[in-house]
């Protein structure tokens, strides 16, 4: 996959709240994609102790989510953690593995935010749009908005608000189990992405790209090699 380079990740935690308002703007709210032939998963798994991250990407067909191929490598993270600012600490060691990928992914679906962020600009907005590929923020927790009541079955979803603007969804992916919070990430309309969301579950809380990447990254999934 191809990396847009739109700016330098050597910035100050002031700095990078300035990109992503900038960038934000370059996020599309419209699907522009039919029906995905290959959907990614990306995961990253943190080594504090050594101030390294294993980043996983996993490469499924949809909708058969068959594994097509797998990366992973460990890379260096030099970002500090800091709320709202999980792209800068991730993305770039996510984009370098996404670059060694010989199977080029329609639909990326990725372990964060997309615009159910702050500054609407959370890490599948900022790997969407510097991939220009159609992205997903599947996420385990809220970083903010709310949502109304949402049923105990499988597939049911309910709208998520901040200020009075939908960000996002919550998604039982899975009867009776805490919902996932799905996002635009880029290139996608929130129905869509929701859509296809559900279209990568099997059973699992988590669908299977980025179940897959999580397993991936962790060292647990038999076909995952590490790479330097």
């Amino acid at each position: 996959m191809r990396v847009r380079q739109l700016h330098s990740w050597q910035v100050s935690p002031t700095e990078a709240q300035a990109i992503q308002s900038r960038l934000a703007r370059l996020v599309s709210t419209t699907n522009g994609l039919t029906v995905p032939r290959y959907v990614a998963g990306a995961d990253i798994s943190t080594r504090s102790s050594r101030g390294t991250a294993v980043v996983a990407v996993v490469v499924l067909s949809y909708a058969g989510l068959e594994v097509k191929e797998v990366e992973v490598a460990e890379q260096r993270i030099s970002f500090p953690y800091v709320p709202g600012l999980l792209s800068f600490r991730e993305a770039p060691a996510i984009l370098n593995v996404c670059e060694r990928l010989k199977t080029d992914p329609d639909l990326v679906l990725v372990d964060g935010q997309g615009i159910a962020h702050p500054r609407r600009f959370g890490l599948a907005c900022h790997l969407g749009v510097l991939l220009d590929t159609a992205t997903v923020g599947c996420a385990k927790s809220v970083l903010c908005g709310t949502y109304g009541k949402l049923e105990e079955a499988a597939g049911s979803f309910a709208e998520m608000a901040d200020n009075g603007e939908v960000i996002g969804a919550a998604v039982r992916t899975r009867a009776d189990v805490k919902p996932v919070y799905v996002s635009i990430g880029h290139k996608v309309d929130l129905l869509t992405a929701v859509s296809w969301t559900l279209g990568c579950c099997r059973g699992y809380r988590l669908p299977e790209p980025t179940r897959l990447a999580h397993l991936a990254a962790s060292g647990r999934l038999r076909t995952a090699k590490l790479s330097a």
